[in-house]
């Protein structure tokens, strides 16, 4: 999964509370928290282990390899966690074993974001965020659902040694609930891979625009079996 907007602004809504959620289908050693301040460095620690180098489309450009840091991610992850809707799946003793990393986008903000983008110098990560902006113009999510701001899962990390628990699917559960308590209707996800796709899926997320990546170009083009990035979108009940 990716973000549509690097702005570090918070939510005119209200923050996610820090409140703890344990999960009847997660491990007893397991619970969902809020993602606080004093973690943030240790979630960036996580993300480079995992996420930076597992992403479809950063492994596809060779963005970084596993354990390097990079500074127009880490960038927008701290920007993402400065929300407030983030949440991490913890042991006991505070090991991290997944995080979600949620986010807010309102319309007025979308230019800006861009703009940005122009400015950054790594191109390999502008070659990403520029196919990730072109399928959110395919469609006016604000228009069609008729809201100014929308809720996102930006980032789904899950860390090697956790993962076959269902851990995935736990933090999105979690998600859509602090979506909701939120006050937010609408969640959507730029899922790039196959396994993401998935996981929206399962929880009614329905596809409202894609690139095939046929269409793009080899440097940035994952291989099997990831067929296409996908703009995702769930109305929340």
């Amino acid at each position: 999964m990716y973000p549509c907007s690097l702005d570090p602004r918070l939510s005119s809504k209200t923050r996610a509370s820090g409140y703890s959620c344990p999960f009847h289908n997660m491990a007893s050693d397991l619970k969902v928290v809020s993602i606080q301040e004093d973690r943030f460095s240790d979630v960036i620690v996580h993300l480079r282990k995992n996420f930076f180098s597992d992403e479809p489309l950063n492994k596809a450009v060779k963005l970084c390899k596993r354990g390097e840091p990079h500074a127009a991610l880490e960038r927008h992850s701290l920007a993402t966690l400065q929300q407030g809707f983030s949440r991490m799946a913890v042991t006991d003793s505070g090991v991290i074993a997944g995080v979600a990393l949620n986010g807010t986008v309102k319309k007025s903000e979308r230019e800006k974001a861009e703009s940005r983008l122009l400015e950054t110098a790594d191109e390999k990560f502008k070659a990403i965020f520029t196919l990730l902006y072109g399928v959110n113009e395919k469609v006016d999510l604000f228009s069609t659902y008729n809201t100014e701001e929308l809720f996102e899962c930006r980032i789904l990390s899950v860390d090697e040694n956790f993962r076959g628990r269902g851990l995935a699917s736990t933090l999105m559960t979690d998600s859509m609930e602090t979506a909701k308590q939120a006050g937010f209707k609408v969640f959507k996800a730029d899922a790039t891979g196959v396994y993401s796709q998935k996981i929206c899926e399962n929880f009614g997320f329905k596809t409202v625009a894609e690139i095939p990546y046929s269409e793009v170009d080899e440097n940035i083009r994952p291989p099997p079996p990831h067929e296409a990035l996908k703009l995702m979108v769930k109305i929340l009940e």
